[in-house]
């Protein structure tokens, strides 16, 4: 997907040379330290930032330099962070949102409440049911997203970017903030997510147990540079990870 990507803000050098391939039905880790440069390698991914150097490809694609709306509409979805919702709308609402996407009719008939635009209606909130079901959010669909809980705010964000029925999924830290029984809740969803066929994930993480329960294959990052690639039980054991990232020698 990514080939040689490198990513520099004046003198700083983000990115260097960061070869990164993800799989379909694959859930694929990138840790490192803070500053590894694991956010910027998103944010290049999704089109917030052009690289200055590299390839990226998606679906035989190249989309370096895309803007961030044209990257979504080709098959590529992301959280945050911070969970970013639309506070002002129910949950099954903001969910509803991700499933539209595409499917939107034409606003004419929207407004006059043709027939077909009220069979898609409802096709979107049956899709969007079905999600908050698969994310035990089913009892909160009339619940303003607002005032939802951190660690509800971002089961809601994941469920809105699988709506869009995504090629690639990259997740941001979705562990921030939960807790051990949320967590152990998303180590299954994430599991169910890619024994169902599921897109292929990019998930950015600092909880280490969940990304070595989960995770296909792991990248490491350190000063923008990859310093190790492997299954979990090879990075566990490499040198140079347990030098970089948990700050000791062997």
């Amino acid at each position: 997907m990514a080939s040689e990507v490198n990513l520099s803000f004046g003198g700083v050098m983000a990115l260097a040379g960061v070869t990164l391939a993800v799989n379909r039905q694959r859930i694929h880790a990138v840790i490192g330290p803070n500053g590894a440069g694991k956010t910027s390698l998103l944010n290049v991914l999704s089109g917030f930032y052009a690289p200055g150097r590299g390839t990226i490809m998606l679906d035989g694609q190249s989309i370096a330099g895309v803007p961030p709306y044209a990257v979504a509409r080709r098959g590529i979805a992301r959280t945050f962070q911070t969970a970013q919702v639309f506070g002002d709308l129910s949950v099954r609402d903001n969910v509803a949102v991700g499933v539209a996407g595409p499917r939107l009719g034409s606003p004419l008939s929207a407004l006059l409440a043709t027939p077909g635009s009220r069979a898609r209606e409802a096709a979107l909130q049956s899709r969007a049911l079905v999600l908050l079901h698969a994310l035990g959010l089913a009892e909160l669909t009339d619940e303003p997203a607002d005032s939802l809980a951190a660690g509800l705010r971002r089961k809601l964000e994941i469920a809105r970017a699988l709506a869009t029925e995504p090629l690639l999924l990259m997740l941001d830290e979705p562990a921030a903030g939960l807790s051990p029984a949320e967590i152990a809740a998303l180590d299954a969803q994430l599991t169910t997510l890619r024994g169902r066929g599921g897109p292929a994930v990019i998930l950015v993480e600092h909880h280490m147990d969940l990304v070595m329960a989960v995770s296909d294959r792991i990248t490491v990052l350190d000063y923008g540079r990859v310093i190790a690639e492997g299954g979990p039980a090879e990075i566990r054991q490499n040198p140079a990870v347990i030098e970089a990232y948990l700050g000791v020698t062997t």
